[in-house]
């Protein structure tokens, strides 16, 4: 078995990468909404902007940078596969 050797950062992009195509497939198969996708953007904005109330701590560069990841995906998935805005 070949040993998978992780060097600082290539983790992370590891992580990212698995977890954008996740959301994505989610979405591709109508197991995740568009609601839920602008949901999950709310949440992660709300943990980088309330850092002090957040009950799971993380890093504030993490948060923030989760954030603007987050909102840059939702607005990719918003346009490759459309569906309906959740409801104010």
């Amino acid at each position: 078995m070949e040993r998978i050797e992780l060097i600082a950062n290539e983790s992370s992009d590891k992580t990212m990468v698995i977890l954008q195509s996740l959301l994505c497939l989610l979405r591709e198969k109508n197991l995740l909404t568009r609601a839920d996708i602008e949901d999950l953007c709310d949440k992660v904005q709300t943990r980088a902007s309330a850092h002090a109330q957040d009950p799971l701590p993380c890093c504030v560069e993490g948060a923030a940078a989760a954030a603007s990841e987050m909102e840059r995906l939702g607005k990719y998935i918003g346009n490759r596969y459309g569906g309906k805005h959740r409801r104010i």
